[in-house]
């Protein structure tokens, strides 16, 4: 099973909460999912740069609540918070509704998952030679106390003309064990020669037992 099932969604309801926290009707269920979905490209697509591995929406009536995960959150509220005033005018004004933004500063980075894939890709778009690229991130998240780390890429890879996968790992990556806490990250480098994808699984160590709850 941990082979074949996303990770975040393979334990969702055990160690793992939704980042959509919210009950509509059946009729408003679908405008709602993709307003979610424009909410969050619009906060990355205009804050590529701010390393934001997560976005958490709560609504509750006209109100929606937008939790960013953010590791350089500076870049993200700006010189006395005008950025981030004017992300909330922003969104407010695409959804019609009033949004509460608040952000949350990722203090270990290299842990994420989401932003090792999004570090490697962008190495790749810089044209850097992929095993380098793979075994430098490998080592700097190894070394900020990661159990374990994987790194799989796959596409033209150094420009081929037969598409390749490729995959590094360090320590011991526990995919079937639903109390490993294991952050996985997907992103893609858009290159000359095609769209290479990274995925990346961090193993942080186990969860314990009432903080699952």
């Amino acid at each position: 099973m941990g082979q074949k099932v996303h990770p975040n969604g393979f334990r969702l309801g055990v160690t793992r909460t939704w980042n959509s926290r919210w009950y509509a009707r059946k009729k408003d269920f679908a405008d709602l999912l993709h307003e979610d979905y424009r909410i969050r490209k619009m906060i990355k697509d205009e804050y590529a740069f701010a390393g934001i591995p997560k976005i958490e929406i709560e609504r509750k009536g006209e109100t929606a609540t937008v939790i960013v995960h953010c590791a350089r959150p500076g870049i993200l509220i700006g010189r006395k918070g005008a950025k981030i005033e004017k992300l909330t005018a922003d969104l407010q004004k695409m959804t019609g509704k009033i949004i509460d933004l608040k952000v949350i500063e990722v203090t270990r980075p290299e842990l994420s998952g989401q932003l090792v894939a999004e570090s490697v890709a962008e190495q790749l778009k810089k044209r850097s030679a992929f095993r380098r690229a793979l075994k430098r991130q490998i080592q700097l998240t190894m070394e900020k106390g990661a159990r374990g780390v994987k790194i799989q890429i796959s596409g033209r890879l150094g420009g081929r003309e037969m598409s390749q996968t490729i995959s590094q790992s360090e320590g011991s990556i526990p995919l079937h064990t639903l109390r490993a806490n294991i952050d996985y990250g997907l992103a893609e480098a858009r290159t000359t020669y095609g769209v290479i994808g990274v995925k990346a699984w961090v193993y942080c160590g186990d969860v314990e037992e009432k903080e699952a709850r």
